[in-house]
């Protein structure tokens, strides 16, 4: 590793050779959610984007074991963002408002992490083609159980709970990624493919728990 030194000292930074090998997987994933956003996904092929990038088939092997993990390598980075910050909230802050504040406050967050990779328009019309594509949905299905695995885990350590003896993390975790669901799934169908719209959107869905969950609904 080299190092750069700053006003606060000496830094790590990655050599030339990971540079290049960074440089190289970025424009793999731009390339793809380029091609995929406007071929959509199955009319994009691993040697489209391979020639988008004028890389070997072989070299795009080196870096993504298939076309379904270059299409989410972006999600996938907002998820750990989201990990990490529930992991970070204080301590004694109630497991729902750790998930909401987890989610919402890191936001901006994610948003400059996806903007370092591709443009977040562009990042957002891919979100669309997932939703609207069987085969991703169905793999950001699989992805979101064990997301919430891994959420209802750090959930139940942080609250002394052994998760496989209480199921409230797991209820929670589950109520909490059934909102998620429905704030894409309204925004997918929606006008505005704006990020700011999403978390509006998000919001919004995120305010109703506690009185869907346990309010009366009739009116009359």
């Amino acid at each position: 590793m080299e190092t750069v030194v700053t006003a606060v000292g000496a830094l790590p930074r990655p050599g030339l050779r990971e540079r290049k090998k960074q440089r190289t997987r970025n424009a793999l994933v731009r390339a793809a959610l380029e091609l995929i956003a406007t071929r959509g996904y199955e009319g994009t092929t691993v040697d489209d984007i391979a020639a988008a990038v004028d890389v070997s088939q072989r070299t795009f092997f080196r870096y993504f074991a298939s076309k379904e993990e270059v299409a989410f390598f972006v999600p996938r980075l907002a998820e750990a963002h989201v990990v990490e910050a529930v992991r970070e909230r204080p301590p004694g802050e109630a497991p729902l408002e750790v998930l909401r504040r987890a989610v919402l406050d890191s936001w901006d967050g994610i948003n400059e992490a996806v903007e370092h990779l591709v443009p977040l328009e562009l990042h957002m019309r891919v979100y669309r083609v997932i939703e609207s594509t069987p085969a991703l949905l169905a793999a950001h299905l699989r992805r979101a159980t064990e997301l919430e695995e891994e959420l209802a885990r750090i959930v139940a350590e942080r609250e002394g709970l052994d998760v496989d003896a209480d199921p409230r993390p797991r209820i929670l975790v589950a109520a909490f990624g059934g909102v998620i669901r429905v704030a894409e799934r309204l925004w997918s169908a929606g006008d505005d493919l704006g990020a700011a719209a999403m978390r509006d959107l998000m919001t919004t869905c995120l305010d109703h728990v506690g009185p869907a969950l346990a309010g009366n609904w009739r009116t009359d």
